[in-house]
């Protein structure tokens, strides 16, 4: 079973920017996830994506943590194109790849309704894996369900109140 370990953080200033090595602009859309107003959760998100010339269809399982089940399968571009016309609402973001010692922060710039938003992502090898804090690395947000892509859908960062965007509630 594939088990990712990913940490999520906010990101701080601009001093990131200099460390990164390649980036890519995505596109994404769920196919299936949580549904507002239906009592029944789903177990797992559907996800089409696209960076570049490459496309992916992921399984994720819906739970809180940094450990979750997550399976990922390369997909013909054609498809997903049309996958993401038949799923409708997208998030678009430039990934950006910035190596700290020995691990790569995946930091994702959102554009459309979630610009503004900056998030540094990392997979690690282990839940209690050590791994750098760059001054740029903000607070921690894994167990947020508000930054997690398939919330962002539904809930974009441009709708958020003030209270939500200075971390004083949950959604």
């Amino acid at each position: 079973m594939a088990i990712e370990i990913e940490r999520k953080f906010l990101v701080v200033g601009d001093a990131w920017r200099g460390a990164v090595e390649r980036s890519a602009r995505m596109v994404q859309a769920y196919l299936a996830g949580p549904m507002p107003g239906v009592p029944a959760a789903p177990r797992c998100s559907v996800r089409v994506r696209v960076a570049g010339e490459r496309a992916w269809l992921n399984l994720k399982s819906l739970q809180l943590g940094i450990a979750r089940q997550e399976f990922e399968y390369p997909i013909p571009l054609d498809d997903a194109e049309a996958l993401l016309a038949l799923a409708g609402r997208r998030i678009e973001k430039i990934r950006h790849y910035v190596r700290v010692d020995a691990h790569v922060f995946e930091i994702d710039e959102f554009a459309g309704d979630n610009a503004g938003l900056i998030v540094a992502e990392l997979e690690l090898g282990a839940v209690d894996e050590p791994f750098p804090r760059p001054a740029w690395l903000g607070r921690e947000v894994s167990a947020l369900p508000r930054y997690y892509n398939v919330r962002l859908i539904d809930h974009p960062y441009a709708h958020w109140t003030p209270r939500e965007r200075a971390g004083e509630t949950s959604i």
